[in-house]
């Protein structure tokens, strides 16, 4: 059985993995009231339909063989260090499923002796906890990089989902940086999982990682612009079918490191490359169209706000007659909100009345838009720029409420725009 004081360093050392989405809060309990979001265990994830889901996050173990500077786990780094059995993880996700505090597991390792070695001691885990245990919840599985081929497309098959994590956004970064891996050790696994997954969709064969597979990257800890990692991301999804690319903001660990930044990046720059993410992935943006290579992105506007104010002769939109496409452009007017305009002007015109209930965000999308004709903001740009300026600081400042408008509450949620 696994006990406390292991159980507490594997959940601890798992908890800078953002491929799940409650990481890197550092709130603490200093005694008064209940709970502490700086430990790590239990993590929440979305299953497709939008249902929350709580799983147990943690390593098989943190001993690592390999020396990463950014990582807190690395070998250098002195740091209590554990290891579980396949068959201490597996007890322990029965035992917290069956007293319902967990629907599934989050399970990753540092790479211990081998990758090799690494790959087949996580993949026993999956196979026993499917099998000997009858475990059907859901399984995501971190890959280990340069391992056997065989090894991982065999855990493919147990997994709902797997990820290999870029770590960063160029090659030279991770040779300076993490000089035991390679970019060819993770992109490989990465290809084959993405061409059998496809195989598998065509013949609606869904038993190989029906969820598919994620990555991450590590922002800031390398001199990338946010205009080179939106453009890695955009291939990534276009070739590997990716469901999701995470970013995690650099935090300092520990010892001091010349090739890194000596403070944190900040939760901002994580917060508009999620903005930009969103952009690409459902708003039909290209790289280019959000950020130039040689550019970070604005901390002052979310990028939607940023194209919309450097292409003026785009605007304004008349809402009666614009595709959906061309809407979803538009600076308050998210993905749902188009799709309610495009239904509802089929029963009349639109005028800004209408749009208010739609919950379309007006202060933001007046300038941008008319109405039966009519246009009620400015073509003042100075005066736009300042007004989404003021908004931006107020949103920003602003603590997320149970009582927010439901628009409001699903920007911050998702980064929907």
């Amino acid at each position: 059985m696994l006990d406390g004081e292991r159980l507490k360093i594997l959940t601890e050392s798992a908890k800078y993995d953002v491929s799940c989405s409650s990481s890197g809060s550092d709130r603490k309990n200093f005694g008064k009231g209940l709970g502490n979001a700086e430990y790590g265990g239990i993590c929440h994830s979305f299953t497709q339909d939008g249902r929350g889901i709580s799983l147990l996050k943690i390593l098989l173990t943190n001993k690592c063989a390999y020396d990463c500077q950014y990582c807190v786990n690395r070998r250098s780094n002195d740091v209590p260090r554990a290891e579980a059995t396949p068959d201490e993880i597996c007890e322990l996700v029965m035992n917290f499923y069956k007293r319902n505090y967990i629907e599934g597991l989050f399970l990753s390792s540092a790479v211990y002796k081998s990758a090799d070695y690494t790959m087949e001691r996580l993949t026993e885990t999956v196979i026993k906890l499917r099998k000997l245990y009858g475990f059907n919840g859901y399984i995501h599985l971190k890959g280990i990089p340069s391992a056997d081929s065989k090894t991982i497309m065999r855990a493919g098959e147990f997994a709902d989902r797997m990820s290999f994590n870029l770590e960063l956004p160029s090659e030279k970064s991770l040779k300076l940086l993490a000089p035991d891996k390679s970019r060819t050790g993770i992109l490989t696994p990465m290809n084959m999982m993405a061409d059998e997954y496809r195989e598998a969709k065509a013949v609606k064969y869904n038993k190989f990682l029906p969820a598919g597979q994620t990555t991450q990257m590590i922002v800031g800890a390398s001199p990338e612009t946010d205009g080179q990692i939106i453009k890695l991301t955009q291939g990534l999804y276009r070739k590997f079918s990716l469901k999701r690319v995470y970013y995690s903001s650099y935090i300092p660990m520990n010892d001091r490191n010349p090739s890194l930044p000596v403070k944190p990046v900040g939760l901002l720059r994580e917060h508009r490359l999620y903005q930009a993410d969103w952009l690409l992935r459902f708003y039909g943006f290209t790289a280019n169209e959000i950020c130039d290579e040689n550019d970070n992105l604005s901390e002052d506007y979310d990028p939607k706000c940023g194209w919309a104010l450097r292409h003026p002769e785009f605007f304004p939109v008349e809402v009666n007659s614009a595709p959906p496409e061309i809407l979803v452009r538009v600076p308050g007017i998210g993905f749902k909100s188009a799709y309610k305009i495009v239904q509802a002007r089929k029963y009349g015109k639109l005028d800004f009345d209408c749009l208010a209930k739609m919950r379309v965000v007006l202060k933001r999308a007046k300038n941008f838009i008319t109405c039966k004709g009519k246009f009620f903001g400015t073509d003042d740009q100075i005066q736009i720029k300042n007004q989404l300026l003021l908004e931006n600081r107020i949103e920003n400042a602003t603590q997320l409420s149970l009582f927010s408008s439901a628009e409001n509450t699903l920007s911050v949620l998702t980064g929907e725009l």
